[in-house]
């Protein structure tokens, strides 16, 4: 063997080297985001799921024997677009051994695939309390599919998931800041502070003018998903499955705060519920946030001819050219800092998108009135959930709606 070479040979070596490096750092795995993403059921369209952007889409197929009639489609539509998915049983509190089967039976195909869920809440839930029922729910659907489900509940209700559940399944927690109209947020209020794996932040997301949805955070890339859904069955891949789209990326906020005189607000609204539901919606702002409500209906009352402010609320679709200074001015609609725009900036609408204008006008009352108190006049084509969102269940109480909660144009809600 030669001990010298050539000259030109060590060039050529040189070459080749930092051409190799080059490609590596080109293909070399970067550090991944954690995963934006939404949840659905029967409320959102069936095509929500390719239209809506998303790193990740979770789709309720069942509650008890009720079956989602458009999971199917909205399963579907996410693959197709290259989002990872999930699937989750709302709690019904029947037995918890048969839901857990029917739910099951009915995702057999994506079982490895999906990340499979249970959605523990009190509302329609027979069980509500039961952490046993949980418990035997979960094991039944680990011993039909080999993985080990995720569970999800409001902060407020992580003591009702026993020990043994939270050593082996994923916690998907709840917990809004407000209810104000948004797109995805980069750190969302006390993200993680219940050591949960995904967190849901907010029931009035908006994205790309579809909403109002559940948006939420994984705080993990594809692969973590993945395993997630894999779990111990073999032969199950962790690297494959749907085809990446690029991570959603979301802008940087510079401040998290909490309007505890806005969610105070909300409170008397009815957009919290009632009782253990709002402690739960409130989670540590609870008190606070109630020391208000508790002020003010105290404080407010009053005999003889006064004044109310009454909240109305418009929806508007930008069309080219449109600014909300713009839009607020040849409506009539102002200031434009009163309406709210998917992106949370109103210097920053696209055409197509769906804006809203959340206005107030103070108008004389001759009878005892309380703060807070407002109305809302029917259009044609709304429903309790469009104009509630997720305390339409609250507004349906107030006013003594009883299933299948028909409204009519014109009718004055309060």
């Amino acid at each position: 063997m030669r001990k010298h070479k050539p000259p030109w040979l060590k060039r050529f070596r040189l070459a080749v080297t930092g051409v190799v490096m080059a490609i590596a750092m080109v293909v070399a795995p970067a550090a991944m985001a954690d995963l934006n993403g939404y949840d659905v059921s029967g409320y959102q369209a069936p095509d929500i799921t390719q239209v809506a952007p998303a790193d990740f889409a979770i789709v309720k197929v069942n509650q008890g024997w009720y079956i989602n009639s458009s999971w199917g489609q909205q399963a579907s539509g996410a693959v197709n677009t290259g989002k990872e998915l999930g699937l989750y049983d709302y709690a019904s509190g029947m037995d918890a051994t048969t839901e857990a089967d029917n739910f099951v039976n009915h995702i057999t195909g994506y079982v490895g695939k999906a990340m499979l869920v249970l959605d523990w809440e009190p509302y329609q839930n027979a069980a509500w309390g039961n952490s046993n029922w949980v418990r035997t729910w979960v094991y039944r659907v680990h011993a039909r599919t080999g993985v080990w489900p995720v569970v999800y509940c409001s902060k407020g209700f992580v003591g009702q998931i026993p020990a043994d559940v939270r050593a082996k399944c994923m916690l998907w927690a709840a917990q809004y800041a407000n209810n104000y109209a948004t797109g995805y947020q980069d750190s969302p209020w006390l993200a993680g502070s219940q050591g949960e794996g995904m967190l849901q932040y907010t029931s009035t997301g908006y994205l790309n003018g579809r909403g109002p949805l559940d948006l939420d955070k994984f705080f993990g890339d594809r692969t973590a998903w993945r395993k997630i859904a894999c779990g111990e069955r073999a032969g199950c891949s962790t690297t494959g499955g749907s085809t990446g789209t690029p991570t959603i990326h979301v802008e940087k906020r510079t401040t998290n705060t909490t309007d505890l005189n806005a969610m105070a607000t909300a409170v008397i609204r009815g957009d919290y519920g009632n009782g253990a539901d709002r402690q739960a919606r409130l989670g540590d702002n609870y008190q606070a946030v109630m020391n208000i409500v508790n002020s003010r209906l105290s404080s407010s009352a009053c005999s003889g001819p006064t004044t109310v402010t009454r909240t109305k609320t418009r929806t508007y679709v930008v069309r080219s050219g449109d600014t909300v200074s713009a839009i607020a001015e040849r409506t009539g609609l102002k200031p434009a800092s009163a309406w709210r725009v998917p992106s949370g900036n109103i210097n920053r609408i696209y055409v197509g998108q769906t804006i809203t204008y959340y206005g107030s006008s103070t108008v004389p009352t001759p009878s005892t009135t309380y703060y807070g108190s407002s109305t809302h006049v029917v259009s044609s084509g709304e429903s309790l959930w469009k104009i509630y969102g997720a305390g339409w269940y609250a507004a349906a109480q107030r006013n003594g709606l009883r299933p299948p909660y028909t409204i009519y144009p014109g009718q004055r809600l309060r």
